[in-house]
């Protein structure tokens, strides 16, 4: 299958459904930028940018390049993104697949004490605390059905008519969807 003509790409799901590693695969295959929010976003010490300064981030990596797929879907910067963008990939897993994926991410993470966007590293004791907002497992039961019913909300939006839907409910068909592109 030939890439499809758009330029412009934003990928959204749920925490650990994949978006980054789809949104950079994707824009490898590109002639374009990967822009990743949560690099944006997330300051040393996991402190959040003042929205300010995470918006002329977003801003300023979007004009930076005629082609781009951003990875995350904060509404703080939707209305930077989405207006521009001419494509939408929505990862729509299932809850255990998700967990199951986020689980494993978080292990990794913390076990290799991989550097998250040059700045952090994973704290397990937070994440298995699950009544905190720490928690990236707190946050994804918090956020998987407000996601499954806003996504579609906001997709209809007259100002998002524009977008063209790629919704996959598996990652097996994001895999497959992924290689068949030339």
């Amino acid at each position: 299958m030939p890439l499809p003509p758009y330029k412009k790409w934003v990928v959204i799901g749920t925490t650990g459904s994949g978006k980054s590693t789809l949104a950079e695969a994707l824009a490898s295959r590109l002639p374009g930028d990967f822009i990743e929010l949560d690099a944006l976003h997330w300051e040393p010490s996991w402190q959040e940018a003042p929205d300010d300064v995470f918006r002329a981030r977003v801003a300023g990596h979007l004009s930076a390049s005629q082609a781009w797929v951003v990875a995350g879907n904060y509404s703080t910067t939707r209305d930077l993104v989405w207006p521009q963008a001419q494509a939408v990939i929505w990862l729509d897993y299932p809850l255990w697949t998700i967990f199951w994926r986020l689980t494993r991410r978080t292990f990794r993470r913390w076990w290799t004490q991989e550097l998250l966007w040059g700045k952090n590293r994973e704290n397990l004791f937070h994440h298995l605390k699950l009544w905190s907002e720490e928690s990236l497992f707190h946050w994804l039961f918090k956020t998987y059905w407000r996601r499954k019913r806003e996504y579609p909300q906001l997709l209809a939006l007259p100002e998002y008519k524009h977008l063209v839907l790629f919704h996959f409910s598996s990652p097996e068909d994001t895999n497959h969807w992924l290689t068949s592109l030339e």
